[in-house]
């Protein structure tokens, strides 16, 4: 699966900055391709209106 960030992680609470950065993502724009397991997924679903998630 690629994912992108795509809006900020400014004002968000703290789970949700480390959920972000515990998937390697670090400014907007940064892609990943990650393993589609289901721990994966539990963190895209917190913090999925953050990302652009491609199957």
């Amino acid at each position: 699966m690629k994912i992108t960030l795509k809006r900020s992680v400014i004002g968000r609470p703290k789970y949700q900055v480390e959920t972000v950065k515990a998937l390697g993502l670090k400014r907007i724009g940064d892609s990943r391709e990650v393993q589609d397991t289901p721990a994966v997924r539990g963190m895209i679903r917190t913090v999925e209106h953050l990302l652009e998630v491609e199957a």
